[in-house]
C-alpha cells in the first residue's frame, strides 16, 4: 500500500537538498547493487530494484519533484489515501462551502490535469520505463571504440495477447464497476452537506477494462520479462564508468506508448603500464644511468603502436618529455586526441663487480658537481 511507501530520498540515499548530478549517481549505484540480472530469482532485491526506478521517476522529473517536496505522496501518487476518509475531513471545514464539493477538482488546482487525482489517463500512452546494464572493455578498445553484443531482460509485449493481457482470440471488456472511466465517484453526508471525492477503480485498477479470459503466457498482465542479445557501439574515448544511452531497447510501454532507454555502465580494465588522464596518457619508461648520463634513443609503446623517443644527454630523473603527434586518446563525440608524456625513472644498479665499482670510483673522482646556482635577493 502507497501508505508504507519509504521516502524517495531515503530510497536513494540523498538529501532533501540533492542536486540533479547526486541524484543520478546515486540511482544508478542503487540501481546496479539491486538490478534483476545481478540478483536472479531474489524477490526482494527485486522489489528493491523496482522501488528505486519509482523513487528516480519522481525525483528526477522537476514538476514531480516538486509536488513530491510540497505535497509528498499524495503530489505524485493518485492512489495515495484514497478511500481513507481524511482528505473529506481535512478540506471540508477550511473552504465553508454548502452543497456538493468536489475533491478532484481541488486538487487539479493543485497538481494540473482534470479529474482525480492529477488527472493521468490510465489508457494513455505511456513511455517504458528505462533499463540498465554494464560491460567491461579493454583499455585500448575504450580508447579507440568497439562493438559489443550483451544479453539484458526487458520486460516486453507479450507475444501471444500483443500486450492486451487477454487470451487470444479475446479482448479486454468495459469494466462494468466504473463503466470504463477508470473511477468511481464516493458521496459522503456530513453537516457541511455532500462530500464528494473521487478514487481510482478497485475492479479494473483504473484501466476502465476487465479481462475475463487472462493470456496464458502472461497471467493477463501483457508483458513477460524476456532475454535480449542487444549490439552496441562504444564510441572512441569514453571513459570508465560513463554511460552508453542505447534509444528504445528498454522496457516496452504501454497502450502504444514507445519503449524506454537501455543504458549501459562502461568499466575499464585497468592497462599494464598506460595511466589515463582525462584524454591524455602517461607511461613510465625506465633507463640506466649510462643513457641518461650519455644521452640514447629508447622505444615507447603508444596505442598506435612503438615510436622511438630521443633521451638527450644529461636527462635527469622524473623529467617529462611529450611524444609528438597526439599519442593519447581520442576526444569523445569531438575532435584531435590528447597527448603522451613519458615520465623517465632512471634505474640504480643495486649490485656491481668490483671491475664497475673501480670504474664508478674512477669517474666519482674526475666529476665534478655543478655549483648551486645563487639565489636573487627577491627568492
Amino acid at each position: 500500500m502507497a501508505e508504507n511507501k519509504r521516502d524517495y530520498y531515503e530510497v536513494l540515499g540523498v538529501s532533501k537538498g540533492a542536486s540533479e548530478d547526486e541524484i543520478k549517481k546515486a540511482y544508478r549505484k542503487t540501481a546496479k547493487k539491486y538490478h534483476p540480472d545481478l540478483n536472479p530469482d531474489n524477490a526482494e532485491a527485486e522489489a528493491k530494484f523496482k522501488e528505486c526506478n519509482e523513487a528516480y521517476e519522481v525525483l528526477s522529473d522537476p514538476q514531480k519533484k516538486a509536488r513530491y517536496d510540497q505535497f509528498g505522496f499524495a503530489g505524485v501518487d493518485p492512489n495515495y489515501g484514497a478511500g481513507q476518509g481524511g482528505y473529506g475531513g481535512g478540506f471540508g471545514g477550511g473552504f465553508g462551502f454548502d452543497g456538493d464539493i468536489d475533491l478532484g477538482d481541488i486538487f487539479s488546482s493543485f497538481f494540473g490535469g482534470g479529474g482525480g487525482f492529477g488527472g493521468r489517463n490510465p489508457n494513455a500512452p505511456q513511455r517504458g520505463r528505462d533499463i540498465q546494464s554494464g560491460v567491461t572493455r579493454t583499455f585500448e578498445e575504450a580508447a579507440k571504440g568497439c562493438k559489443k553484443t550483451i544479453e539484458v531482460m526487458r520486460v516486453m509485449d507479450c507475444s501471444d495477447c500483443h500486450g492486451s493481457g487477454a487470451a487470444p482470440g479475446t479482448s479486454p471488456q468495459t469494466c462494468p464497476e466504473c463503466q470504463g472511466r477508470g473511477t468511481i465517484n464516493i458521496q459522503q453526508r456530513t453537516p457541511l452537506g455532500v462530500m464528494s471525492t473521487q478514487r481510482t477503480c478497485n475492479r479494473c485498477s483504473g484501466t476502465g477494462k476487465v479481462i475475463t479470459t487472462p493470456c496464458k503466457k502472461c497471467n493477463g498482465k501483457g508483458k513477460v520479462r524476456t532475454k535480449k542479445k542487444i549490439d552496441i557501439n562504444i564510441p572512441a574515448g569514453i571513459d570508465n564508468n560513463q554511460v552508453v544511452n542505447v534509444r528504445g531497447f528498454g522496457n516496452d510501454g504501454s497502450n502504444g506508448g514507445p519503449a524506454g532507454d537501455l543504458k549501459v555502465v562502461v568499466n575499464i580494465k585497468p592497462h599494464a603500464y598506460f595511466r589515463r588522464d582525462g584524454y591524455d596518457v602517461h607511461y613510465s619508461k625506465h633507463i640506466s644511468i649510462v643513457q641518461a648520463t650519455l644521452g640514447a634513443d629508447v622505444e615507447i609503446p603508444t596505442l598506435d603502436g612503438n615510436v622511438t623517443l630521443n633521451i638527450p644527454a644529461g636527462t635527469q630523473p622524473n623529467e617529462v618529455f611529450t611524444l609528438k603527434g597526439n599519442k593519447g586518446i581520442q576526444r569523445l563525440n569531438g575532435m584531435g586526441r590528447g597527448e603522451e608524456y613519458v615520465t623517465i625513472v632512471v634505474d640504480i644498479p643495486k649490485n656491481v663487480s668490483d671491475e664497475q665499482k673501480k670504474l664508478l670510483n674512477e669517474f666519482d673522482k674526475s666529476y665534478t658537481p655543478p655549483k648551486p646556482k645563487k639565489r636573487g635577493f627577491f627568492r
